[in-house]
């Protein structure tokens, strides 16, 4: 089984799949502030209960994913994740 077909395996059970998928990345549009928030808080709330959440924040952390809402986390906390760790 090669590397991409393993990292699928916890991406087809992510919860984030679906319709409600857009609010896990920043809209082609200008965003609110306040807009983000409440965006990125729906997204993180479909996170907490999802059973791929760490194989997801670690996919992101590894690839350095610049975008959206990943196990549970945005880019700037994934950053402060990365420093900390360093």
């Amino acid at each position: 089984m090669s590397a991409v077909r393993t990292e699928e395996l916890w991406q087809v059970k992510a919860a984030c799949r679906g319709p409600h998928a857009s609010v896990f990345f920043p809209p082609s549009h200008f965003e609110r502030k306040d807009e983000k928030l409440e965006r990125e808080e729906r997204a993180k709330a479909i996170c907490r209960d999802c059973p791929v959440k760490q194989p997801c924040l670690e996919y992101a952390i590894r690839i350095r994913e610049p975008h959206g809402i990943w196990g549970g986390l945005n880019e700037l906390e994934r950053k402060q994740l990365l420093a900390r760790q360093s």
